[in-house]
């Protein structure tokens, strides 16, 4: 049935492309996801080849991911079936050309349209007679600079020059092909992460602040049962022969040994648990996870976006120890009246104290927040975040996170900025630091414990009403 399909047109869903590339290839691309916050290799694929979006992260094992194959067949999917100008780009030259060369090596496989070839590839290039081309580019800022591809496709690039990446990473350009379709452009990033102060760290961050999607896949997902490739035999051998570091970090991703962290790595890890539900945090998505009571004690904290950064509403039931998030929200920079009004509706729904962020703001948020009924406007404080006091609620924050104060969903978006936020964020001891904007928020709203005393809205359960399940934004329990 699939090669009834496969030859005749371009794939034009998940499910036509999946057997497209087997009919073709010969490559079955696992399509199950085994762990929490993962993906199955193939999500990864699709989402690039349909550039869904304009670049995309890859983040998985080494070797075991199967990052480069796949790397391989999507430039090839995407010369044969689209007409595309794909660039390959490894971390370095010769990891640029064991991509090109596992291209050229998919030529072999019986359903491979050899009649496509204009000639016979080379070390470096390869020409198809619908306009598809391959150009391998190698790691130098001269070499990515020239070329304008619809796709660019770059491999292990925790190994790359970060000025080599930025230079490659304005060369996509979008163009009609021969059928006159108009192809969109995508770069894929992909790698594992060995590196605590390298390309894939600063990608990450990068890719947050841009809300560009990030894959992550381990062996798990390529030794899948059902249509994984990989065997245990094999990851066993692999497990025995390296060393525990090397293991852990770039075949069970997790994250490299970074001393510069400002909060301990088993502290975080014990806040965000997987287990009270996985989201990506999108901007602008509303989560709850526990309806307001009059019989529990809430605090909120707000760190208002300013320029580039997010605003963030986060609000803890603080009745016990540790304190529990119940309610989160980031939206980007909007109007101050349509910010306030989100933390208006918060205030008015679950009561209890309010911190916000009154540094360089002033009056312009005073005039504009609505104390609900039954509260005072001195259960909502402006904290200006500088000098001694700034530092002493950022340190009180972090040592209550890694004395077990707080817990909380595995909210990706939060999750990573406590990952990776380092003293210089914290502190200000640089010119670019930055503190995180969910960090702030746990700030201001710890800041308020000493001022706590049972004040309780009578919430009003309409102002913040959904017609779907409170689990929104992708929540998962899986």
């Amino acid at each position: 049935m699939a090669n009834k399909f496969v030859l005749d047109r371009p794939p034009a869903n998940d499910e036509e492309l999946w057997w497209w590339v087997w009919a073709t290839w010969g490559v079955r691309i696992p399509r199950q996801r085994v762990c929490p916050g993962h993906c199955a290799p193939f999500d990864a694929f699709a989402e690039a080849f349909f550039a869904r979006s304009s670049v995309n992260i890859w983040k998985a094992s080494r070797g075991f991911g199967g990052k480069t194959q796949l790397l391989s067949i999507l430039g090839m999917s995407e010369l044969v079936a689209l007409g595309a100008f794909v660039t390959i780009l490894g971390g370095s030259g010769a990891q640029s050309q064991r991509v090109h060369e596992t291209m050229t090596e998919a030529w072999h496989f019986k359903g491979a349209p050899k009649s496509l070839l204009l000639r016979d590839p080379t070390k470096f290039d390869t020409f198809l007679t619908n306009g598809g081309k391959a150009r391998t580019l190698m790691a130098s800022t001269k070499s990515v600079r020239g070329p304008h591809p619809q796709r660019m496709r770059l491999d292990e690039i925790d190994e790359m020059e970060m000025n080599v990446l930025t230079s490659a990473q304005g060369q996509p350009m979008g163009k009609l092909n021969k059928e006159g379709q108009f192809l969109e452009t995508n770069t894929v990033m992909s790698s594992t992460h060995q590196y605590p102060d390298g390309t894939m760290t600063q990608i990450l961050k990068r890719a947050k602040e841009q809300e560009w999607p990030v894959f992550h896949w381990c062996f798990r997902e390529s030794a899948n049962p059902i249509d994984g490739w990989l065997t245990w035999e094999e990851i066993n051998r692999k497990k025995r022969e390296i060393t525990k570091q090397m293991w852990e970090a770039e075949y069970e991703l997790q994250e490299p040994s970074f001393e510069g962290r400002a909060i301990d790595e088993e502290a975080v890890e014990a806040m965000f648990r997987p287990e009270l539900g996985i989201s990506e945090g999108k901007e602008g998505k509303y989560i709850e996870l526990e309806r307001p009571r009059n019989d529990r004690d809430y605090i909120t904290g707000v760190d208002w976006a300013k320029s580039r950064d997010y605003t963030v509403i986060e609000t803890y039931d603080a009745t016990e120890e540790p304190w529990r998030l119940v309610a989160f929200e980031r939206i980007a920079r909007r109007p101050w009246p349509v910010m306030v009004d989100r933390l208006n509706k918060r205030w008015e729904r679950y009561g209890g104290k309010v911190g916000h962020d009154a540094t360089g703001v002033g009056s312009v948020i005073d005039d504009l927040i609505k104390v609900p009924r039954g509260l005072r406007k001195e259960d909502c404080e402006g904290i200006t975040m500088a000098g001694r006091l700034r530092s002493d609620i950022i340190t009180d924050y972090v040592s209550a996170v890694e004395n077990g104060m707080f817990l909380c969903p595995r909210i990706i978006w939060m999750y990573d900025e406590h990952r990776y936020v380092t003293p210089d964020d914290l502190y200000n001891l640089s010119s670019s630091a930055h503190l995180p904007d969910s960090i702030a928020a746990g700030v201001l709203a710890y800041a308020m414990r000493s001022k706590w005393h049972r004040v309780v809205a009578t919430p009003d359960y309409e102002s913040m009403s959904r017609t779907t399940s409170p689990w929104i934004d992708g929540w998962s329990t899986a």
